[in-house]
Order: structure tokens, then sequence, then C-alpha cells
């Protein structure tokens, strides 16, 4: 078994179909004088404009991530780094960050958005690629090796679940090891309905209030510990894409899955990811290690590390570990 547990405490917008999009692409210096030219632009998903931002040299690592309904900011500058050894290319996920948005909102799935990343691969000319995902962006990363697993070349699965099912449970913990005061206060907003409430433009997303408690109060330890984020603002978080978010996490709050995320139970299928993976998490993150534990134990050729002092966001609790962690796996010579 693999098992690995750290111890240690310029500018080109180019709208495509299916062909190539060309790119400038940087000169093979030394990492200390290299000029990394950034390229961005749409590509044209069967009918969805996905945005991409594309730097760095080296292999294709093409980066998906979280919310659903965030976009790929909040990995920055966090990876940067990475563009040193890996061309990295983020993507906004349809109906999210600068990407096109949908009127009907029954298209934001996982498996349209595995065909988005399949299109960008496409695209792009990438060739073969290293995916990784983070938190629900893991999730589009598994629905992808098991579509796709003829395209990649490796995969990473940071901070994530493999199961809806077993996330509640996770979330059902979470709840019980609140405060009682807090716990009271979350239950009566979710009971009275999360939408809906205050002026006209604050009814179709959360209340201020519940952003705090949930997201400032209840989720807060599960986020940060080693280096809390000094500038994380619960209600500022709170800008997203909302229409998406309802329609995938679901409309009842943030401790219960039961939009159409509920489809997501890799579990039985995780066996016949083959293509070589490391999953991380933090130590006391949202989405528990023992997730990423089993995950572990059903993908035969994957790496387990465990970040200590870590929350969900690892890569700014242990930013140092996470890169050295995450190009050590990619490029393993280097």
């Amino acid at each position: 078994m693999n098992y690995i547990f750290i111890l240690l405490t310029a500018l080109a917008i180019t709208v495509a179909g299916c062909n190539p999009i060309s790119s400038e692409k940087s000169s093979p210096k030394n990492s200390t004088q290299a000029n990394l030219k950034m390229e961005e632009g749409f590509v044209d998903a069967h009918g969805v404009l996905i945005y991409y931002k594309a730097l760095g040299q080296g292999q294709p690592l093409l980066i998906v991530h979280g919310g659903p309904g965030a976009s790929h900011d909040y990995f920055l500058p966090y990876l940067l780094p990475l563009a040193r050894t890996n061309r990295l290319i983020f993507i906004d996920e349809r109906g999210s960050g600068r990407s096109q948005k949908l009127e009907d909102t029954s298209a934001y799935t996982v498996e349209k958005m595995v065909e988005d990343v399949e299109d960008v691969r496409q695209a792009l000319d990438l060739g073969k690629i290293s995916l990784l995902g983070h938190s629900f962006g893991g999730v589009l990363a598994q629905a992808y090796a098991l579509k796709y697993p003829d395209n990649l070349s490796h995969l990473v699965l940071c901070s994530t679940f493999h199961s809806t099912s077993k996330m509640n449970e996770v979330f059902k913990k979470i709840k019980e090891k609140m405060a009682p005061e807090l716990l009271a206060r979350i239950e009566k907003m979710e009971k009275d309905g999360l939408y809906g409430h205050g002026k006209e433009y604050e009814k179709g997303r959360y209340t201020a209030e519940y952003m705090t408690a949930a997201w400032g109060e209840g989720y807060y330890p599960y986020l940060y510990q080693n280096h809390p984020d000094a500038n994380y603002e619960p209600v500022a978080n709170g800008n997203m894409a909302w229409d998406l978010y309802r329609a995938m996490w679901g409309s009842n709050g943030e401790f219960v899955i039961d939009g159409n995320l509920k489809s997501v139970e890799y579990t039985e299928l995780l066996s016949k990811i083959t293509v070589p993976t490391l999953i991380t998490v933090g130590d006391n993150d949202e989405c528990a290690p023992s997730l990423s534990e089993e995950m572990h134990a059903k993908i035969k050729n994957s790496e387990l590390v465990i970040f200590p002092k870590s929350g969900h966001m690892t890569f700014v609790d242990q930013p140092d570990l996470f890169i050295k962690t995450v190009n050590g796996f990619l490029n393993p010579a280097k």
C-alpha cells in the first residue's frame, strides 16, 4: 500500500470550437529566469463557452475548481509555482466565473462538465493531460477519469469525496460537534428557508446571517488550520453562481447535498481507475480524511497524503508541502 502521511508541521482572448488555439510557449530557460507568459480565451464546448487561462511550461496540468459555482480564482496565487514544471490550464466550469451561464439549470451536471473538460483538451491540442480537481472539482476529475482514462497521464484528487451519501454523513458529524447555540441558530434558518429573504437583490442567495453562521462559524475550522486566510469573509464568499449551486448542491443548506449531485456514487467504480493517482486531504478537512482513505483503498495505483494542521484549503494551510507533493508526483525526476 503506497500510503504517505506527512508529519512535518500577453493576453490573447480567442473563441474556438474543436480546433487548436494557438499560444506562445516560453523557452525552456532556467526556472528563475523563465518568462512564463499567460494566455486566456474561450473554448466553444458544443455551444457553451468555457473560459480558460494557461501559463507555464512542461506537460499540461488541467485544473478544475470547486463550489460548485466558484471559479478558478481561489487557486491563485497558491498554485502558481507549479507553472515552473507544468503548463497549467485553469478553467471556469460552465455557469461559473467567466464561462457562459445557461438559462436551463438542468444542464449543470457533472456529466456535461466532463464533456466540457474533454472539449477544452481537444481544442487546445493538449494530448494526454494530468488532471487536478479540488473539492467538487475532484468529483468532476473522478468522473472524467472514469469516462476518458486514455486521455490521462496523472490524476490528482484534492480534498474531495466519491459518494454523496457518505459526504452527507460527514456533514451530520460536523453538525453534531457544533456548539448548541450555533446549531440551533443554523437549524432555525434552514427550517425557515434559506432563499427569498431580504431585499429583492438578496432573495436569490443565502441570507448574510446564514453565510456567516454556516461558512464563518460552522465550516471555518474545517477550511483553515495552519494559515487562516485573514481576508476570508463569509458573505463575500457568496459571490458565486447561485443558480448553478442550487441546481447541483441543493436549496436546503450547507450540511446536506440534495441537488443533482446526489447521483455521485462512485464507490464501486473507483477500482476502474488505473491511472497513477495522488489523493490529498487535510487532517481536519471538511471532506474528512476517511473519504480519501476509502478512495485510496479502492484506487489501486494511488498515493495518499494527509497534510497536518490543514483544513479544506490545504494549499493555503501548507503551501510549500502541497506544491512539493504535487510536483514530486507529476515530475518525480525534477
